[in-house]
């Protein structure tokens, strides 16, 4: 046998049991495996049976074999893992072939030792698996060995509890994740530094503002903030139309308000301040009555859903018009007189990305342009609108700047440092770990003197409430489906730091605005969608205020294998490690053909023979002549004027689909709240 094998580089000794395993290597490959009993003789120990390994069988050999091998090795190695009396009877019996020289204990895997491997180890590549050490191929593998009772992870996750395996060095600990545990030098995923641009602020002293506006703004600070300045900087007060685009909690809102008062107090038209959802234009409607109302009056127009318009309380004299975005479409496709418009102001202008809500953002934009250019173009005393875009999230700035025809304004300051943790747990043990997050935080203040608080945004209005009750601090749900008084009470509390958390809807992420020091993710889905790189920094930007907080903290909670809608194609842990790496996402419109069908039959209802002037004015790309011929087809338009089916379709922001799901059911003598109910049945509740 020693005559077949040859030189080999290293020869491996381990005790297993009653004997001691050995292992001879060459290049790299293991050669065979054998078992060594010692015997003790009168010359100390030798070599007695030695059998070499194949599978299962096992074939006896001579002892002077075992020899001749050992002295054909490079090197012999004893593991460390064998015990102390069995290597030093082991060196005996080698110094006894004068072979002691090129043998020397090492440090190896014990799992691998057990199977004939050799593989020794560095402290550089040594793993503490349940209190001994074991190479990373073995760790790797209990690891898998763990996962496979947790469902499976996408190989996305693995990669990353592999990443913090080889990091940390213990395999007990990256297994507690799986569990739900909250060592922070573990769950963290990285820290966003916290970046400030050298701007040189303006004083509000300096500024050339209507007077009322500017003793408003004295009183409240004496420079402005870093993109309010910029603003100024880009003619903002010369009714330069801007694209504003700057992180949560910069500041950008002011600069929409600061431009639209000062018009409206000059007498250069209202203010249209507009936002994407119902509950965003209350808020908003309540912050400027309270904060501008002894100066302006203020309005709102939010409508009442597709089927019927409830805006009662509108005024379309008023100085300032909060609304949703559908909202002043419905007052355009009704031909309602919005009067002198000074300013728009576009909130959350990335929206123009959403499939559902983005064409009929784009179809806004390009209507109320055309309206108030028709109305400077009939009038000496009036000269149209400022435009002012904000956004906390836009990938492409100077290319959506350029569609809009705006100066694009951004900013990229992050007031504080916000660390991003992750961690995996199933929906059961969630609110134990968002429980367990939020009695932290709150137990600590800040150097600033506030105590930590939390936002938890989750996907129902329903685990609101679930999550709210089994959290053992002060906590409340907030969420669209609660009445304009019980969210003013959760904001006041809030604010008096009251309570430690809120929990709401990862809809309302854009409208939320409580000084948080932590945001948690319960889910990463708003209703039945996932989060797209957008929402989650926008939902995360939440974390931290310069005035209360030192840092800011997300956590993910991340369910394995988990979708929350057969629709999902992609698993919670998958998307988790998407939107933690994944860059900020362009801002285009998509357009399918109902949505082509929906816009064009506005501009037609709007604009008549001037619908497709308008149609070429807006961001996304409409087939005017296809789109035209649908409407034909489905007797919405006759000629370029629309039919009172056509008419009824567009004040109702209704698809081609939904309008013939209505048609049918009328036909068909079913009930109107039965044609309701199944309308709004389509839609997943947020």
């Amino acid at each position: 046998m020693s005559q077949q094998v040859g030189q080999v580089d290293a020869l491996f000794l381990h005790e297993a049991g009653d004997h001691v395993l050995v292992t001879v290597r060459r290049d790299g490959e293991r050669l065979l495996r054998a078992k060594l009993e010692l015997k003790e003789t009168s010359a100390g120990p030798r070599p007695g049976k030695f059998r070499l390994k194949d599978g299962s069988h096992e074939e006896p050999r001579s002892p002077d074999e075992f020899v001749e091998l050992a002295r054909r090795a490079a090197r012999i190695r004893i593991s460390e893992q064998t015990r102390s009396r069995q290597r030093d009877r082991l060196r005996e019996m080698l110094a006894g072939y004068q072979l002691d020289d090129k043998t020397k204990a090492v440090r190896t895997c014990r799992y691998c030792a057990n199977h004939g491997r050799y593989s020794p180890l560095t402290s550089d590549t040594a793993i503490d698996g349940d209190g001994e050490y074991i190479c990373q191929d073995c760790a790797v593998r209990e690891l898998e060995r763990e996962l496979s009772f947790r469902g499976d992870l996408t190989s996305a996750a693995q990669d990353r509890l592999e990443e913090l395996l080889f990091d940390v060095g213990e395999l007990d600990r990256i297994v507690d994740l799986l569990k739900g545990e909250l060592d922070p030098d573990l769950t963290k995923f990285d820290e966003m530094g916290a970046t400030v641009d050298e701007i040189d602020p303006i004083a509000v002293a300096n500024l050339d503002l209507h007077p009322g506006v500017k003793g408003l703004l004295e009183d409240r600070f004496d420079e402005l903030l870093p993109v309010q300045s910029l603003a100024i900087e880009n003619d903002l007060l010369d009714g330069q139309d801007q694209l504003v685009v700057s992180a949560t909690a910069t500041g950008k809102t002011l600069v929409g308000e600061m431009a639209g008062l000062h018009r409206a107090l000059s007498g250069k038209g209202k203010v249209l301040f507009l936002v994407p959802l119902v509950a965003l234009a209350n808020q908003k409607h309540r912050d400027f009555e309270e904060e501008y109302g002894h100066l302006v009056d203020v309005t709102l127009r939010v409508g009442g859903g597709r089927i019927r318009d409830s805006g009662n309380r509108f005024d379309p004299g008023a100085d300032v018009i909060v609304g949703t975005y559908e909202g002043i479409d419905h007052a355009l496709r009704v031909g309602k007189d919005l009067g002198d418009v000074g300013t728009v102001v576009i909130d959350e202008v990335h929206t123009l990305k959403e499939p559902e809500r983005g064409h009929r953002l784009d179809g806004l934009i390009a209507r109320l342009k055309d309206f108030c250019e028709r109305r400077a173009a009939r009038r000496d005393d009036y000269h149209g609108a400022q435009w002012i875009y904000l956004s906390a999230t836009v990938g492409n700035v100077g290319q959506l700047a350029r569609k809009l025809e705006a100066v694009p304004v951004e900013f990229e300051e992050r007031p504080v440092p916000i660390e991003r943790h992750v961690t995996f747990a199933d929906g059961s043990e969630k609110p134990r770990i968002e429980n367990e997050l939020v009695r932290r935080e709150f137990d600590t203040r800040s150097s600033k003197g506030y105590r930590g608080q939390t936002i938890i945004f989750t996907n129902s209005r329903r685990r609101c409430h679930e999550i709210s009750r089994k959290l053992e601090y002060s906590s409340a749900p907030y969420h669209a489906g609660l009445d304009y008084g019980r969210r003013k009470k959760v904001e006041e509390m809030f604010a008096d730091q009251e309570l430690a958390a809120v929990v709401t809807t990862a809809a309302l992420a854009a409208g939320v605005d409580f000084p948080a020091s932590q945001v948690v993710f319960d889910t990463l889905a708003m209703g039945i969608e996932w989060l797209s790189v957008q929402e989650f920094h926008q939902m995360l930007g939440r974390a931290g205020r310069p005035d209360y907080h030192d840092k800011g903290k997300v956590y993910v909670l991340v369910e394995p294998d988990c979708a929350y809608h057969a629709s999902m194609d992609r698993t919670e842990d998958e998307v988790a490690f998407e939107l933690l790496k994944g860059e900020m996402e362009s801002v285009h419109v998509p357009y399918d053909e109902a949505a082509a069908v929906e816009e064009t039959l506005a501009n037609v209802t709007v604009a008549g023979k001037r619908a497709k002037a308008l149609n070429d004015r807006m961001l996304g790309e409409i087939p005017t002549k296809h789109a035209v011929g649908k409407l034909l087809e489905y007797e919405f338009i006759d000629g370029l004027e629309p039919t009172d089916l056509g008419r009824a379709v567009t004040r109702h922001f209704l698809s081609p689909d939904e309008a013939f799901l209505i048609l049918d059911s009328v036909r068909k003598g079913n009930d109107p709240f039965d044609i309701v109910a199944d309308l709004e049945l389509q839609d997943e509740e947020l």
